[in-house]
């Protein structure tokens, strides 16, 4: 047998059983509509139901990063609220020894021992800040550097190596960690 014959053969198959049961060719018919309108009809919905995971996830996403940004917005809060603890905490100990010699001089008869006493506190005052990072500026005698300086009022020069340079300082400036946190206020000479 050839294609040819093969072909007929399936033919006139197919036509006896149409002709014997016309209802299964026009059930096939139906179910072959059915299926692709299922298809169709399953395209839309699949894309819908896509859509509606990417909003669901944009939503979330959105939602963890409001979180996020209010999380961090409070720990930054808190963290500015106590970044002074360690500092103060550290100054306890000198205010206490400030009362004592408060104390003592209340008592206290002889000027050199109250004098001592307050010295001592400030020593211990100034070491504690340092410890901190706190620093005194050297101004006097210095080039003015309006970086580091606030000039007050200019004098004339008492002599010709302080123009220009600090001669006298009113307030001492402070660094923090080698940054300016109050500026030296000081008399300038020109």
């Amino acid at each position: 047998m050839n294609n040819e014959q093969e072909k007929e053969l399936i033919n006139d198959t197919n036509k006896e059983i149409n002709e014997e049961n016309p209802v299964a060719e026009n059930e096939q018919t139906d179910n072959t509509v059915t299926f692709e309108e299922q298809k169709a009809e399953e395209t839309p919905i699949t894309l819908e139901q896509e859509l509606a995971e990417a909003k669901d996830k944009y939503l979330r996403l959105y939602s963890d990063f409001e979180n996020y940004k209010r999380r961090t917005a409070k720990e930054r809060m808190e963290l500015m609220m106590t970044a002074n603890k360690e500092v103060l905490v550290s100054l306890i100990p000198i205010l206490d020894d400030f009362e004592r010699a408060l104390k003592a001089m209340e008592k206290a008869t002889e000027v050199t021992a109250v004098k001592e006493g307050v010295e001592l506190v400030s020593h211990k005052f100034k070491n504690t800040l340092n410890q901190k990072g706190l620093k005194e500026m050297e101004s006097t005698n210095k080039v003015f550097d309006s970086e580091l300086h606030e000039a007050i009022t200019n004098i004339p020069a008492p002599n010709e190596d302080l123009k220009g340079k600090v001669v006298d300082t009113i307030e001492k400036g402070y660094l923090l960690n080698e940054r300016v946190i109050r500026f030296a206020k000081v008399v300038v000479g020109e």
